[in-house]
């Protein structure tokens, strides 16, 4: 109601549920546990509007709305629509990211009435804005495949991960930080079953019987012996009979 807008279904559904979300897990490195992952979701009160007030207390303060450049590309057919810290969009922080950089709920078109339309951006350091999802679930899907890795949400820029970052995605969740070698080399992934070979090495099988070396003079007497010793028990048989 303070800002005239109103939230999209899913993330409802989501405050309905639980004020927001926090969960953190940790590693052992020499028997002391080290934080690692943060899974953040930010609750109602914590939900601020960000470019809507000045950086200080000066009534000429600079705020964000000051950084917007008509220059700044826009969006074609391939790339969607920046969000703007003026007016012109409703921004909302979910996630301060730890420092790293903030997921926002965005409401690209604020004029003249808010368009119900949201979508889910990570503004970095820079002040760069870079797309995510259209929608709160997708993001929230996100999150959890990425286990709240530290700077995950640069896997979704122009410039990546840091070296650090990637070694805990190399440790933690190897197939994400490999997506382009996965695009590029998919049938190396690919079990390919040649069934003519498979069929082909079990017919060579009896063949392999044949070839067994000839038995010792010692076992084809005891062979003969055991012969020998069950025709005379058959004879005695016989004889009894």
């Amino acid at each position: 109601q303070k800002n005239s807008c109103v939230l999209p279904e899913d993330l409802k559904n989501f405050y309905l549920m639980t004020d927001g979300f926090q969960m953190t897990w940790s590693v052992k490195t020499d028997d002391t546990p080290m934080p690692l992952g943060s899974m953040v979701i930010n609750s109602i009160s914590k939900l601020c509007r960000l470019g809507g007030s000045s950086m200080y207390t000066l009534p000429s303060a600079p705020t964000l709305a000051d950084l917007e450049d008509d220059t700044d590309e826009e969006g074609n057919g391939d790339k969607p629509e920046k969000p703007h810290f003026d007016s012109r969009s409703l921004i909302f922080e979910l996630d301060p990211c730890n420092g790293n950089g903030k997921v926002c709920l965005v409401y690209k078109h604020a004029e003249p009435v808010v368009s119900p339309d949201t979508e889910i951006w990570f503004l970095d350091r820079a002040l760069y804005w870079h797309f995510l999802t259209k929608t709160f679930t997708a993001y929230y899907r996100l999150l959890i495949t990425h286990l709240g890795l530290p700077q995950w949400q640069y896997a979704f820029t122009s410039y990546g991960v840091s070296p650090q970052a990637k070694q805990w995605f190399n440790m933690y969740k190897p197939i994400t930080i490999n997506t382009a070698l996965l695009s590029e080399e998919a049938d190396s992934f690919v079990n390919k079953l040649d069934p003519n070979k498979v069929f082909k090495s079990k017919n060579k099988t009896p063949v392999l019987k044949k070839k067994q070396p000839p038995q010792p003079p010692g076992s084809q007497k005891s062979q003969t012996s055991m012969t020998s010793a069950k025709t005379s028990s058959l004879a005695g048989n016989s004889s009894r009979k």
